[in-house]
């Protein structure tokens, strides 16, 4: 289970929200069958819960892989999306010859702003005598990982890859009183000098070009559970470094040159400008729930644009003040194959994943170079707020365009709510105690006849049995009074360390992305103009950034280890004295 509260873990607690990407692999994620049962059915609790911790902040789920009980994760800033293209996932077991998936990897592969990147969450094989299986089980699984697509279609083909999780590899050669009295006395260098992975970089070609930050932190297993105490149990396993985070950048030849295999790292930029500079690199001892201590990173990569356009571009107005504004227009690039299951969703600031969408309408498939949609009043939101259109292509199988956040206003639901409450011609003063909504179409109202009889009706596709005292909900909820005549009938409703770099010797620029739409804590929206506008004018809200020359993208990976849709909103809605 995750712990109660992960702020820290994720780094939420220090930093301002700017970081661009979230990726985190966890291992030996409670996989009893079971738990695994539950899971199919809903939510994993750890995919749940950094969904809830990172939403507030405007990251979205991206994608996510889980065998047994390793798990990957990918989050990123909403207004990334479109530009986070051909993601595909992909599994490899390596437990039991290959037939469990205990130990192995999943993997996660997208073009980002046409950068090709893959992250490879990895459990491999335990104990200090199986180092060569450590490294054979690795090469298996970047041997057996393919990706469909004519670039990049093996791990080590991305221009940049993240290597992380439970490794297990271990500290030789030295006793376990030797290793603790060097960490009792933070000579951590001579431990490292004896780590197997990075004793294994000199010898095994396939970890060449892979770097890691230096280990300042002291080493993360084995601890005893609740504890910052290395393992006193019978079995007395040495600490060692088994939870890592290293990268690699795409090893290219320079125009003239020809690779000799004689001399590793001779050749090691990009002809691009990527550039990759680690921030920090600490463990989080202050966790305890799990005989390992989680490890994260924050890197920075850095880059040219090689896409700085959506696939569809998505224009609304700033405000949706009525029924008929809840419109939009939408454009796609001449390059995009749409499909006839496309469609655009309406998603409420901090929404989760793309299935946690308000509603939504199906994308028009005519023949024109701009398309117009109109949202229903069912679809609608049932509340003001902050909400952001998105296009889902079926195709891809993500968000490839998405606007600005913009504002519902709840007087758009005036005329919704007068509709179903005029179905209900009661006799003598009618009190609307409570108007509840679930998606799609399900309501239940709550009222009394004359102050005399307690009734709960229930509309189309729902169902309450309801008992409950009038002082009790008068207390709770503020009533809303409605004349009616006295000779109406009663009707029936009818519905931490410092920077390390890896780079070529391309000049680039920039550190940061630059700031684009508010954080979705924030209700700031970007300046209107000083003179009224035409509201058949709409203006493009697709979230897309000004780009100067270079940009960078800030990336946060993280691995824990041994853990054992859609939002709705309650609908609420105030009104004065009103004859009907």
């Amino acid at each position: 289970m995750p712990p109660d509260d992960i702020t820290a873990l994720l780094g939420l607690h220090i930093g301002d929200g700017n970081t661009d990407m979230y990726i985190i692999g966890l291992q030996e994620v409670n996989s009893m069958i079971n738990k695994r049962l539950k899971d199919v059915l809903f939510t994993d609790q750890w995919s749940d819960a950094c969904m809830e911790r990172l939403s507030p902040f405007g990251y979205i789920l991206v994608t996510s892989q889980r065998m047994q009980g390793v798990l990957l994760l990918v989050f990123a800033k909403y207004y990334h999306l479109p530009f986070l293209r051909g993601v595909q996932t992909e599994t490899t077991r390596t437990g039991l010859g290959g037939y469990w998936g205990n130990k192995g990897g999943v993997s996660a592969r997208m073009s980002v702003f046409g950068h090709t990147i893959c992250f490879l969450n990895c459990h491999l094989p335990a104990h200090m005598e199986n180092s060569e299986q450590r490294m054979e089980d690795f090469e298996s699984i970047l041997q057996q990982q393919q990706f469909e697509g004519q670039a990049a279609t093996g791990v080590l083909d991305h221009d940049v890859v993240f290597w992380f999780g439970d490794l297990n590899f271990r500290i030789d050669e030295l006793e376990i009183p030797a290793v603790k009295a060097a960490i009792d006395n933070n000579k951590l260098t001579m431990l490292w000098e004896k780590d197997q992975l990075n004793m294994a970089k000199d010898t095994e070609s396939v970890l060449e070009g892979f770097l890691e930050g230096p280990l300042k932190f002291p080493p993360t297993y084995k601890f005893d559970v609740g504890t910052d105490t290395y393992d006193t149990s019978g079995k007395k396993r040495k600490p060692a470094w088994t939870d890592r985070i290293l990268w690699r950048l795409r090893a290219t030849v320079p125009s003239g040159l020809t690779p000799n295999a004689g001399k590793r790292g001779s050749i090691l930029g990009l002809s691009n400008g990527t550039k990759v500079t680690q921030h920090f690199y600490r463990s989080h001892m202050e966790y305890m729930v799990s005989d390992h201590k989680p490890v994260s990173s924050i890197f920075t990569l850095q880059f040219p644009y090689k896409v700085d356009m959506p696939l569809v571009t998505i224009m609304v107005e700033d405000e949706w003040n009525s029924i008929t504004d809840a419109t939009c227009t939408f454009k796609a690039a001449p390059n995009f194959a749409r499909s006839s299951w496309d469609w655009i969703g309406l998603y409420k600031v901090g929404f989760k994943h793309h299935k946690d969408y308000v509603g939504y309408v199906w994308a028009k498939q005519e023949e024109a170079d701009y398309h117009r949609v109109t949202f229903t009043e069912e679809e609608l939101p049932k509340g003001s707020g902050d909400f952001i259109l998105c296009y889902y292509s079926n195709n891809t199988s993500t968000l490839v365009g998405v606007t600005e956040p913009f504002q519902v206003l709840t007087v758009i639901l005036s005329g919704f709510y007068g509709k179903y409450i005029k179905q209900y011609n009661g006799i003598g003063h009618l009190t609307l105690l409570w108007f509840f909504h679930t998606h799609p179409h399900s309501f239940i109202l709550i009222y009394t006849i004359s102050c005399a009889t307690s009734l709960c009706t229930s509309f189309p596709w729902s169902f309450a049995l309801l008992s409950v005292s009038l002082p009790l909900l008068l207390s709770l909820i503020s009533p809303l009074q409605i004349q009616l005549p006295t000779s109406s009938p009663a009707g029936s409703p009818s519905e931490d360390s410092s920077d390390f770099t890896s780079e070529d010797d391309s000049s680039v620029v920039g550190v940061n992305t630059m700031s684009r739409s508010p954080s979705p804590r924030k209700k700031k929206h970007r300046a209107r103009h000083s003179h009224s506008r035409s509201r058949s004018h709409s203006r493009s809200r697709s979230g897309s950034p000004a780009l100067p020359e270079m940009k960078g993208l800030k990336m946060q990976p993280g691995s824990a280890h041994n853990t054992t849709d859609g939002e709705k909103e309650k609908a609420s809605s105030e009104a004065g004295d009103r004859g009907l």
